[in-house]
């Protein structure tokens, strides 16, 4: 029996947390979690044995300890707070407890979602630079540009700021009006007046390496990236006229994402078989999802780009496509993040965030602390570009002479080529050449 009343309040509080239905999880966690949404029956969390009396007592007092002789007042609400997220973190490395403003940033890094302004920024000289406005946002809609200086928001001066701290300044409600200071090409302050907007921001980027071979790059696993890869297949086949031959899959320092998205990008590639499966503790943790006929690649070659930065939903797709034969992985070990994380909303907008389930290959694998091995490795190496002396031919010399059969001058070595992305990414470039391999073998 209790006896002490400050026990049995305490008691009390803990029995309301653990024995409260949890309910069904929102849209999950943070980039670096494959999670999915999930409702755990309230019977298996409150038919477990009683709470142990010795260990709580223990707790009241180590409470009561800390109230009367901690260097500074701290109060039940922080102690209990931070008891909770003691709870969560000593489970596994991936578990947290989530206060308001961890579980709403969150919901903004899986659904790609948040109010702001549409602004990629970047430090200059201590102030805030502005990289790019976003198309179609209140930041490209009220005319700022790339290079602008950000010197103050709503009259606070930007410089020693962090880019974070400015960030959180510049995000908030949508439909709140806030005033950004710009200064421009070094000339006068002035002011632009800016109300906060939706902005979504896409996880994929896309565009052709060269005729007939495309790449697509993920950078993380948001709810509608599986939407936003069929949507890239397409226009990369428009804009080639016709049929790829191959594609790049980039998931290098992709850390992961919402599960389903990870399922949905791997079946835009497959037509047939398991993409992964889920086991846990609970009966509803244990999921499958498999290939449905259609093919958004249309059976082009495909190569995925690893390495030690892909982690969670990237090693999904990645292992899915390489027990189905499907893809050549390349690049180096992925980050070896097996589990699932669900989350689990609780009162006043806070959460749990929790490893429920494991996660295996088509093949029964399981990457937890292992990764996904890609079928060849290439390490990140240094490409020499093509120098001025390689460029310089006769043809740029001044009063050359002419070609002698009539004929019109080749064009000049001084009309250099545009950057390709492959030109400084050794991985990438080798990805290409492998893409072309494949389509020699195949004597297209």
């Amino acid at each position: 029996m209790l006896h002490s009343p400050r026990l049995t309040q305490l008691a009390l509080t803990i029995a309301l947390v653990i024995g409260a239905p949890l309910a069904l999880a929102a849209e999950p966690a943070k980039p670096a979690v494959a999670a999915k949404p999930a409702t755990v029956p309230a019977t298996e969390v409150t038919a477990k044995a009683p709470l142990p009396l010795e260990e709580l007592r223990t707790f009241a007092e180590v409470m009561d300890r800390i109230k009367a002789a901690y260097v500074e007042p701290v109060d039940d609400k922080t102690l209990l707070e931070n008891a909770i997220k003691g709870m969560l973190s000593n489970l596994d490395p991936h578990s947290a407890y989530l206060g308001p403003e961890d579980f709403q940033e969150l919901q903004e890094s899986t659904s790609g979602e948040f109010g702001g302004l549409g602004i990629e920024v970047g430090q200059e000289d201590g102030f805030i630079k502005v990289v790019s406005p976003i198309d179609d946002t209140p930041a490209s809609r009220a005319g700022v540009q790339a290079g602008d200086l950000i010197v103050k928001i709503n009259g606070a001066p930007t410089r020693g700021q962090t880019m974070t701290e400015a960030v959180d300044k510049m995000r908030g409600k949508v439909g709140e009006k806030i005033v950004l200071t710009l200064v421009r090409d070094g000339g006068t302050p002035f002011d632009v007046t800016l109300t906060r907007a939706v902005i979504q921001v896409k996880s994929v980027k896309s565009q052709l390496l060269e005729n007939d071979y495309g790449y697509i790059r993920i950078t993380q696993f948001q709810v509608k990236t599986g939407e936003e890869v069929g949507k890239a297949l397409a226009k990369l086949r428009k804009d080639n006229g016709k049929k790829l031959r191959g594609v790049v899959l980039d998931l290098r320092n992709n850390p992961g994402g919402v599960l389903q998205a990870a399922v949905e990008v791997a079946d835009h590639f497959l037509t047939k078989g398991l993409i992964v499966y889920t086991k846990g503790r609970i009966a509803n943790s244990e999921l499958r999802f498999s290939a449905d006929p259609a093919d958004a690649s249309e059976g082009v070659p495909l190569v995925v780009l690893i390495n030690g930065g892909s982690a969670s939903a990237s090693e999904i797709v990645a292992g899915a496509l390489q027990d189905q034969k499907r893809a050549v992985l390349m690049g180096t070990d992925s980050f070896g993040k097996g589990s699932v994380q669900t989350v689990l909303p609780l009162a006043n907008d806070r959460a749990l965030k929790l490893t429920t389930a494991l996660y295996f290959t088509p093949n029964g694998r399981s990457i937890q602390a292992q990764g996904i091995v890609p079928d060849i490795e290439v390490r990140p190496a240094k490409l020499t570009a093509e120098t001025d002396t390689e460029n310089f031919k006769e043809a740029d010399l001044q009063g050359h002479l002419g070609n002698g059969n009539g004929g019109a001058d080749r064009p000049t070595g001084s009309a250099k080529r545009k950057e390709r992305p492959q030109d400084n990414d050794f991985q990438l470039s080798q990805a290409l050449s492998l893409l072309k391999g494949l389509n020699i073998t195949k004597g297209d």
